[in-house]
């Protein structure tokens, strides 16, 4: 299972610092969705800048695989994208989509959660329900015809409380029947912006079970971070054509 933290410059610790404690609480992988907490600069993890091109993507892929080598956990070089409208989101999807393997698009009103659920280049839709933004039947349908995922922050559900936490959690609630009727594939995170805010795998499900959530579904979500960047990683190896077709050797019959 897989978490999806937020790191420094964004967060309140380096993405060093969260590898190694998911792989304390039994991780399989983070996924870093911090636009800049994989760029090297500095010679740390914490790099306070970013390169351009080829050698920034080689750059983070390196600094991803010496933290996979040093923690023993997957690291998934990812983007959240907050943008104020779908024009200005558009335009950082096709920035983003060749360079980091999970492209997020933070949702919050009905136009970004539209045009994060209608544009396939985009793997996650998270916070779908923060701010004065709805999710419907017709929004379940479109990420489930352009397999993007829909995030369940259950961060309210261990940081929040009083009226706030019992919104958040109604919230999700809704947010649950519609994606599961409608079979739209979705996330599990709580969301950390610090390794304290991290919580090991079974935690995260027990408590989401505690209010109402099944459990297995609630695992799945946590997995699926994994997934996604599996596919991903697949789909921009040299290799690969298009699903089910791949470049290499084969041998005739006879």
């Amino acid at each position: 299972m897989y978490e999806a933290v937020h790191a420094h410059p964004d967060g309140d610790a380096t993405a060093a610092r969260h590898a190694a404690t998911a792989a304390r609480y039994g991780y399989e992988g983070v996924v870093v969705r911090t636009r800049d907490a994989l760029d090297p600069v500095g010679g740390d993890a914490d790099g306070g800048g970013s390169g351009t091109g080829g050698d920034a993507v080689d750059d983070r892929s390196s600094e991803a695989a010496a933290l996979r080598e040093e923690y023993g956990v997957d690291v998934v070089d990812a983007v959240e994208i907050d943008a104020d409208s779908a024009t200005s989101a558009s335009g950082a999807v096709g920035n983003y989509r060749t360079e980091r393997t999970v492209v997020c698009v933070v949702g919050g009103d009905d136009g970004l959660n539209r045009f994060a659920v209608e544009e396939p280049r985009v793997d996650v839709l998270v916070r779908p329900m923060d701010g004065s933004g709805d999710f419907n039947h017709v929004l379940a349908k479109a990420a489930r015809d352009n397999g993007v995922h829909v995030e369940f922050d259950l961060g309210p559900l261990f940081r929040a409380t009083g009226g706030k936490r019992v919104r958040a959690l109604a919230d999700l609630r809704k947010l649950r029947e519609i994606v599961t009727y409608y079979d739209a594939p979705h996330v599990v995170s709580a969301n950390p912006r610090s390794h304290l805010g991290l919580r090991a795998p079974r935690e995260v499900v027990a408590a989401a079970e505690a209010v109402g959530f099944d459990a297995e579904w609630v695992e799945e979500g946590l997995r699926a971070w994994g997934e996604i960047a599996a596919r991903n990683r697949e789909r921009r190896s040299e290799a690969f054509i298009e699903p089910g077709v791949r470049l290499g050797r084969y041998e005739e019959d006879g």
